[in-house]
């Protein structure tokens, strides 16, 4: 297993937990073999006695302690079983952690494609989400809540009172390594059945069976319809129980129309509880040091009782309220109104601590959304955390690189954006690294911003609003072109930088789908209009015409280049950033190097 250096802290302790995971696990799954193999023995040993009852009283012995060997065996098994299934799941949470640092983490784990929204200012622009993005190489969270939090953290920047005190939380939770494999091996091996607003929404709206009348009718009707069952066995009448089966048919028919509204929103809302009540049981037993956790932790408990406790509750109720489908519970449904007795005791729930879901999800959320980013910190422990000033605007940094690439492939770089230098002309060949650069800019400022360690030596920046035109598409659908696609991109950013945060914009080939003088004319308008307005940022390009745009900034812009260099007939990039334009152009040289035989004019 190759690891990076820097790495290898967190690399060792995840191998040597995977190494006595798989011992575990493999010692487990002999014994789940030896317990099958034993039950079937059993199961024969008991159909032999069978035949014997019928002939030998005294084999009826042999035949009960036989069943009570069952269900012991039953009982020990299943123990075995749920032990190899929580720890498929821990095994699954060190071998991701081993999959990320050996750069092999795309394709596993949460895409998060349901957060993309391509008219975002910058989450298509810097692969945010989907396969091989930031946040599927982020996210650690089992709950949807965690997944939802996480997400928001990297769409929306937080102020800076938040994300001090999240790097505190994410430095005390990056040593808790066996409280985040415990957050990762809870619940069931399906993942995020919890649906956070649904369940939030169904605790915080009112009560579709409050009737008083209506409970004590159910409850009225039922009791008297198996006292007539236990009249009928007792006299042999059935005229008692025909009557009230007839009557109690007729209620239900009134009835079952808000019942099963009722009963549908509970299950609809409470969805895989187990799950969060796991989680909650986990945060709930934790001795935590940092103070937004501790704070956190006190919130949760309401009325004496805490919150794990609760929301089991409530998953046993809806567990019984969905076996109502059955066909049989169905038919007793009818005369029994069994379902609406639970659909009272869940209703008394909802009053009760309905109020309080929205506070415990958004709880679980933060503080998962902080452990994929305390993962992060564990696994890179050369990262930076960022320094905050007051002050702005600012980007001031040493060592940049993109945090998804390797040590290997990443080649770090310097950056210096200010209120003095706003304005950076990024020119240089294909290939060479502009975009990579830019993205790489954009993806650290988010992490700082989310209260995570970066990818740098050293990071200085100001609040900052970040903002991208790198991948804009067109639209067959909707009739847009993507130069079209692309001027709206622009108005977003400037309309942002008119606010009261600075904007971080990035801006890759600007205005290339029009003549070079409009070009020109446009880029230099958008890039003065930006400048004005105390934004900092970045605008690559391969037309060197741009170059000469930061003659007339008045010494708040300057041009740096990313080159190339031809050794043995290979093009050769360094990925360095250095001061100046670019003297180099490679179009023609990559055109034949893929079989096109254009020549030089």
């Amino acid at each position: 297993m190759e690891v990076d250096s820097v790495a290898s802290a967190a690399a060792v302790v995840y191998a040597e937990r995977l190494e006595d995971l798989n011992t575990s696990q493999l010692a487990d799954q002999r014994r789940d073999r030896l317990f099958g193999m034993a039950k079937l023995t059993v199961v024969v040993s008991a159909l032999v006695a069978v035949a014997f009852v019928f002939r030998y009283l005294v084999a009826l012995a042999p035949l009960v302690g036989l069943a009570a060997v069952f269900v012991v065996l039953v009982i020990a098994h299943e123990k075995v079983l749920e032990r190899v299934r929580r720890r498929e799941r821990t095994i699954q949470f060190y071998a991701s952690g081993v999959a990320r640092l050996n750069g092999e983490w795309a394709g596993r784990g949460a895409t998060g494609d349901r957060y993309l929204d391509a008219s975002h200012v910058y989450a298509r622009d810097l692969d945010l989400f989907g396969n091989s993005s930031v946040f599927q190489y982020l996210c650690t969270a089992r709950t949807r809540a965690g997944e939802d939090t996480l997400a928001r953290w990297l769409l929306e920047s937080a102020p800076l009172d938040q994300i001090l005190p999240r790097q505190e939380v994410v430095r005390d939770l990056a040593g808790r390594l066996k409280f985040r494999e415990q957050i990762s091996s809870a619940g069931e091996v399906v993942r995020n059945g919890v649906r956070p607003e649904e369940l939030s929404a169904w605790g915080e709206r009112g009560s579709v069976l409050t009737s008083t009348i209506t409970a004590a009718l159910t409850t009225t009707l039922a009791l008297l319809w198996i006292a007539s069952i236990v009249f009928w066995i007792a006299t042999g009448s059935a005229l008692p129980t025909l009557m009230l089966t007839v009557l109690n048919f007729a209620y239900a028919h009134r009835l079952f129309p808000r019942l099963e509204r009722a009963a549908e929103a509970i299950e609809k809302a409470a969805d895989d509880l187990q799950l969060l009540a796991e989680v909650l049981a986990v945060i709930e037993r934790e001795a935590f040091t940092a103070p937004l956790l501790v704070e956190l932790q006190s919130g949760l408990k309401r009325a004496g009782l805490v919150p794990s406790t609760v929301i089991l509750r409530l998953a046993r109720i809806s567990e019984i309220i969905q076996s109502r489908h059955s066909l049989f519970a169905r038919v007793l449904d009818l005369v029994t109104f069994w379902s609406a007795q639970y659909v009272f005791v869940a209703e008394r729930w909802q009053r009760k601590f309905g109020p309080a879901l929205r506070q415990w999800l958004d709880a679980v959320g933060e503080l998962e959304a902080c452990a994929s980013l305390s993962a992060f910190c564990y696994e890179h422990p050369e990262y930076a955390f960022p320094e905050f000033v007051a002050m702005g605007p600012l980007f001031e940094a040493e060592g940049l690189a993109h945090p998804l690439l390797s040590l290997s492939a990443a080649v770090e770089n310097d950056l210096a954006l200010g209120s003095d230098l706003q304005l950076m002309i990024l020119s240089g060949p294909n290939m060479a690294g502009k975009s990579t650069f830019i993205r790489s800019i954009g993806v650290n400022a988010l992490l700082a911003q989310c209260g995570a360690p970066v990818r740098a030596r050293r990071l200085r920046l100001s609040s900052l609003q970040v903002a991208a035109s790198i991948c804009i598409l067109d639209s067959l659908s909707g009739g847009t072109s993507r130069f079209y696609a692309e001027i709206r991109r622009i108005k977003v950013i400037a309309d942002l930088a008119d606010g009261k945060i600075p904007v971080l914009f990035l801006l890759d080939e600007l205005l290339s789908g029009t003549n070079s003088h409009d070009r020109f004319v446009g880029t230099q308008f958008v890039l003065q209009r930006l400048v004005d307005r105390n934004a900092i940022g970045i605008v690559s390009t391969h037309d060197l015409a741009l170059a000469r745009i930061p003659d007339a900034m008045e010494g708040r812009a300057f041009n740096s280049h990313f080159e190339d260099r031809l050794e043995d007939g290979k093009l050769i990039f360094d990925y360095k950033l250095k001061p100046g334009v670019v003297q180099t152009s490679n179009a023609l040289r990559l055109m034949r190097a893929i079989g096109l035989g254009v020549s030089e004019v």
